[in-house]
């Protein structure tokens, strides 16, 4: 590449280490020293700081880029001046930028760091400015070219693009087009924020905040709740190390929503990452439901007022990773086809336990308690375990019976350690399960989810000449009829001593009127479902029948 000989001093080099390029000052190949096309660039050269602007590869670029031009149009006459020369170069410089800005609008310039004291010489009004972050460079079709996220090829293709747009970039010329995103749209971002500010309600539409967090649910809610909380005050947690563990996520959630990016490109397989998006029902949504509704029994009044940071902390651990890497069968699937976890676990409490062994996995790779004691983050560990082993469904008649007898006695000593932790078992128990309880809305999808997770395994069941397990035979078992003994045999009967425990919330209060009014609607529907003797379970909405009796306007209206 030559130079231009009124610009550089003859002991000014300049090589760029990816061309293996180097540069004589006053050689021009294919034209004479002296010739008249190079003669209008040779203007005084501009100074900051001592260092000569000629360096800046933009400023270059411009003038050959002119010189090229005057070449082709033949000899500049007289006439023209250089002043002129440099307007011209300018403003054909400006309309090739804004052919280029539709075609190259998704290009990643984030890595594009400018050196302001020159930058601020050659365009004053455009000083400290940056583009826009497309992220979804690192993710574009095959049909557009596929680049790997890897940190070294990402940083290659920055590189080139900063040498190749520097140029437009100091003129200010920034794509601005719907591809060029922060981390979230500005309207989804403040509806995601005005949701998390509505996070205790009852009427949280976890759906709705799933989408407005791009599938970051889980990592977002939790990032939430730790920092209103105090809990990340409190056990002095890396923020860093945080995110690793929940999961490889670019959405960071302050209490204020704000919103940052944060290289968790080391964090493969956590939590947000270990549930299976593919599961209809046992996937992060679920997770980030439970651990909404835990949160907002843990600010029930009678329980509020004695927890600990700890209890706080172990009870919105557990809710977030209770069904972390479930592969969408139940345990009786798992012993009959003998899957190495039910080998591992002697066929007790399999899924249970590989959850719990996972989160402590991914609690010790992420390092997010390495700096506590040994004996305090075992204990923690232990505690976790516990939490999440109460969650298992064929231990129900052994827990509800021991809650119905401290209430029955009434010797519940919440200052008691020992206590609370019950209660955050039976609290835990309650957010699992707790769908019918919900505005109808949320609950008949939830109940949809979790029967087509059924009726997969089923599926499943019989395409390998297996007995069918109970509730997974789509046939057989019809959508209304599995949530009626649901309700009836598990979760009225737990909620009732909630109810009595809480000596009752409004909270409570509320979750019983929605699961009665689901009870008695999933009834019409099982009714009208064995009129029509049809033998697919539905998936539409009732006829509503008179009057409505539905729980899509229960109380709490105040979701967004």
């Amino acid at each position: 590449m030559p130079v231009l000989e009124g610009l550089w001093g003859p002991d000014l080099r300049m090589r760029d280490a990816g061309l293996d390029v180097a540069v004589e000052a006053g050689v021009c190949p294919d034209e004479a020293p002296h010739s008249p096309v190079w003669g209008p660039l040779r203007t005084p050269p501009v100074t900051c700081g001592g260092l000569s602007l000629a360096l800046e590869l933009p400023a270059l670029i411009r003038q050959l880029r002119a010189a090229w031009r005057a070449r082709k149009g033949g000899p500049r006459g007289p006439e023209r001046s250089q002043a002129s020369t440099w307007v011209e170069s300018d403003k054909e410089e400006v309309e090739e930028a804004k052919h280029d800005l539709e075609d190259r609008s998704a290009h990643l310039e984030a890595d594009g760091r400018l050196n302001t004291g020159h930058a601020g010489v050659l365009l004053v009004e455009r000083r400290g400015s940056y583009p826009l972050i497309d992220l979804r460079i690192l993710r574009t079709s095959a049909q557009q070219g596929e680049v790997e996220p890897g940190r070294r090829k990402v940083k290659r293709q920055l590189s080139f693009q900063r040498y190749c747009h520097a140029s437009r970039l100091l003129r200010g010329s920034v794509p601005r087009t719907p591809r060029s995103l922060h981390l979230l749209d500005d309207d989804y971002l403040g509806q995601a924020a005005h949701m998390l500010s509505k996070v205790g309600t009852w009427n949280f539409d976890m759906f709705l905040f799933d989408r407005l967090t791009n599938g970051h649910s889980l990592v977002t809610l939790m990032c939430h709740l730790f920092n209103v909380s105090g809990l990340v005050h409190h056990f002095q947690l890396d923020m860093v190390k945080l995110h690793r563990f929940l999961g490889n996520s670019r959405l960071t959630s302050t209490s204020s929503f704000v919103c940052q990016s944060v290289d968790t490109k080391e964090s493969q397989g956590m939590v947000q990452e270990d549930y299976h998006s593919q599961n209809p029902y046992h996937n992060a949504v679920h997770a980030a439901d439970v651990t909404q509704a835990m949160y907002c029994y843990l600010k029930e009044p009678k329980l509020a007022e004695q927890l600990s940071p700890l209890d706080v902390f172990l009870g919105l651990m557990a809710a977030a990773a209770h069904d972390v890497d479930h592969p969408g069968v139940n345990q009786p699937f798992l012993i009959k086809t003998r899957h190495h976890l039910a080998s591992l676990y002697q066929n007790t409490s399999v899924l249970e336990s590989h959850h719990w062994r996972s989160t402590v996995g991914m609690l010790r790779e992420s390092g997010l308690l390495s700096h506590l004691s040994a004996d305090v983050s075992q204990d923690m560990e232990q505690q976790l375990g516990s939490l999440i082993l109460a969650t298992d469904i064929s231990r129900q008649n052994e827990f509800l019976s021991t809650f119905r007898e401290h209430l029955d006695n009434q010797n519940l000593d919440l200052q008691l350690a020992s206590h609370r932790h019950f209660i955050l078992q039976i609290a835990l128990k309650c957010a699992d399960v707790c769908n019918p309880c919900r505005v109808w809305e949320l609950s008949r999808q939830w109940s949809e989810r979790v029967c087509e997770e059924f009726y997969r395994q089923g599926d499943l069941e019989r395409k390998f000449d297996m007995e069918i397990s109970p509730l997974c035979n789509q046939q057989a078992d019809s959508v209304p009829a599995i949530q009626i003994g649901f309700i009836s045999f598990i979760v009225e009967p737990l909620f009732e001593e909630w109810q009595r425990f809480t000596e009752p919330s409004p909270l409570s209060q509320t979750m019983m009127a929605h699961l009665h009014k689901n009870k008695a609607r999933w009834s019409r529907l099982r009714h009208a479902h064995t009129a029509s003797d049809t033998h697919t379970h539905p998936r539409t909405e009732e006829p509503e029948p008179g009057g409505g009796g539905g729980g899509g306007g229960g109380e709490g209206g105040d979701i967004p």
